[in-house]
């Protein structure tokens, strides 16, 4: 579809949101080699779950306010006062299980860190630092391996689907559709 400014988009970016054009435009499939945008990247997907990613994106700056700006060392050190602090926490998803698994999930990314020296070694592990391009999938072969390794260490929240959309995210998968102008060109 040809848009307001004659470029051709994604279909799932909806013209109407600024928000998510600029998202779609700057960051969504660029690689992140960045931990700490790796980090707030995995926390936004795991509450994605069940909910778009657009609704997500809408309240990213008060999910960044919430959680101290998606300080890793921050976030590990969170008890039990400041999870259920968050549940009344203005403007973010307010479901106690994925409060809860945001914080596990920051301990756990934490300790690939320490294993791998990075989280961004830990996802070249995995791809061979290679982008794989792909469309029309929620899930691969490459998700699948993640998301077990990530529950088997205790992530909560990190199934092939939502793993297979943060690795869009990141760019480990380019999925940008064929005709879109930030698509795969040969």
């Amino acid at each position: 579809m040809e848009w307001h400014d004659g470029r051709h988009r994604c279909r799932w970016a909806n013209p109407k949101n600024e928000l998510y054009i600029r998202y779609h435009d700057e960051e969504w499939g660029k690689l992140v080699r960045d931990d700490a945008k790796l980090f707030e990247m995995l926390i936004l997907e795991c509450f994605q779950a069940g909910l778009s990613w657009e609704c997500i994106l809408n309240k990213r700056e008060a999910f960044r306010a919430a959680f101290d700006e998606f300080d890793l060392d921050k976030v590990c050190g969170y008890d039990e006062a400041k999870e259920e602090a968050l549940r009344t926490a203005p403007g973010i998803v307010h479901n106690r299980l994925k409060i809860h698994a945001a914080v596990t999930n920051a301990r756990i990314f934490r300790e690939i860190q320490n294993e791998y020296g990075s989280f961004d070694a830990y996802l070249t592990h995995w791809t061979g630092d290679a982008v794989i391009h792909e469309t029309g999938k929620v899930s691969s072969p490459l998700s699948d391996a993640v998301s077990a390794d990530l529950k088997k260490r205790g992530m909560k929240f990190a199934g092939t689907v939502i793993i297979y959309s943060y690795l869009q995210a990141v760019g480990r998968i380019e999925s940008h559709e064929d005709e879109c102008f930030l698509g795969y060109k040969m």
